[in-house]
């Protein structure tokens, strides 16, 4: 890798992805709902919590590797599916290299600007992940299409309120990237020639196609038509959820759990896996940070099936602290999407390394050989940190 395009920190990714990307490209990467409270709450929560490391007896070898939903991982922390990644123009695709040269898999949105045949062709270790969007024939035919690719499990997210108003202001995300959309944007992206030239050896605009919404071998629908089909659709039921579990017949996870009752219903319904998530921020604003809610969620459920953590990692100090309470492992979004725009595959490759080297200082402190011998001890949570959300009052300890 080019030494200016490493980076030290995943904040160091943020900066150069700031410098980097056109001013409402890397507004669409922080944006999150209304006020960003929960955003805002995401990332300083893992502030609160400390570590009790010990003083001597730290393991000489440490093994971070684990397995999420059947797939062995080389480090605790896989890649979050996240919508049309046109910060880069190989987008999901370098995404997908990163993630295998690291030993780790990858969730693909169904609103990715490449197509999952191309994708998993670069990464076997893939997650598909899907929006409860028009009919169950239509999902039906897209959950088959995957299972025809070779998607190793299914994602389903469903914590999706369309609360899109922001306090701050959000960028307007054009409806189709035409010549005349591409001629009003010219000015904001010469302020950005190196984004601007990586681009134009494409010979082509930025896509806001998403392939996977379309029957395989039919081009994909323009972004915002997806996503009308989508806020038109009446949401799932739980039975609906049982009844594409028992569809895909593999590896299922649900994505967007926040409390206790509902990781329950999830184990009724028969998923193999929850992440515990408040859709980084961009579902409804004021709900609490996700780690603030996961201890609960891993005390109900996590004997169960396999609990995992996605919302404001950014360090690896921050996937052990998840660990020791409760996560199996952690997904990143924001992170690699930063490390994506900064240098492409190879910026996706260095936030993982960042990640990889964290995690492994973390355990040297803590005096451990694995990611597994992770517990509560070894963090320390202040009182009040926690939210048990939907506890019965007689059941809250």
């Amino acid at each position: 890798m080019a030494r200016d395009a490493w980076f030290e920190t995943v904040a160091i990714a943020q900066q150069r992805a700031k410098r980097r990307l056109p001013k409402s490209v890397y507004a669409a990467l922080i944006a999150a709902s209304e006020k960003g409270i929960t955003v805002s709450d995401n990332v300083e929560a893992f502030g609160e919590l400390g570590f009790a490391p010990h003083v001597v007896g730290a393991i000489a070898n440490r093994d971070l590797s684990t397995t999420v939903m059947g797939q062995d991982i080389s480090l605790p922390v896989i890649i979050s599916p996240t919508g049309v990644q046109a910060v880069h123009p190989d987008g999901e695709v370098a995404v997908a290299r990163a993630a295998a040269a690291r030993g780790t898999a990858m969730g693909l949105s169904s609103f990715a600007s490449k197509p999952i045949e191309e994708v998993i062709a670069a990464n076997d270790k893939l997650f598909f992940q899907v929006y409860w969007l028009g009919d169950r024939t239509a999902i039906a035919e897209r959950v088959e299409r995957a299972r025809e690719a070779g998607a190793a499990g299914l994602i389903v997210t469903t914590d999706w309120t369309f609360s899109h108003g922001r306090d701050w202001g959000s960028p307007k995300i054009p409806e189709q990237m035409n010549f005349r959309t591409a001629a009003r944007m010219m000015p904001e992206g010469l302020t950005r020639p190196g984004w601007l030239l990586q681009w134009a050896k494409t010979m082509r605009p930025p896509s806001l196609q998403v392939p996977n919404q379309a029957r395989r071998g039919e081009p994909g629908p323009p972004f915002f038509a997806a996503y009308g089909e989508w806020m038109a659709t009446p949401p799932p039921t739980w039975e609906d959820i049982a009844w594409l579990r028992e569809l895909w017949g593999g590896p299922f996870m649900l994505k967007g759990v926040i409390r206790v009752d509902d990781a329950k219903r999830a184990v009724d319904a028969g998923v193999s896996a929850i992440s515990v998530s408040n859709h980084g921020g961009n579902n409804l604003d004021g709900t609490p940070a996700a780690i603030r809610a996961l201890p609960a969620v891993a005390d109900a459920v996590g004997d169960q099936i396999e609990v995992l953590l996605d919302g404001g990692i950014r360090r690896g100090s921050d996937v052990v602290k998840a660990l020791a309470l409760g996560a199996r492992a952690v997904m990143i979004g924001r992170a690699y999407l930063w490390g994506l725009a900064a240098a492409g595959q190879g910026g996706v490759e260095n936030v993982l390394d960042i990640f990889r080297s964290g995690i492994d200082c973390a355990l040297t402190g803590l005096g451990h050989a694995s990611v597994h011998d992770l517990s509560a001890d070894d963090v320390v949570v202040p009182p009040g940190f926690a939210r048990a959300l939907g506890v019965p009052t007689g059941e809250l300890g």
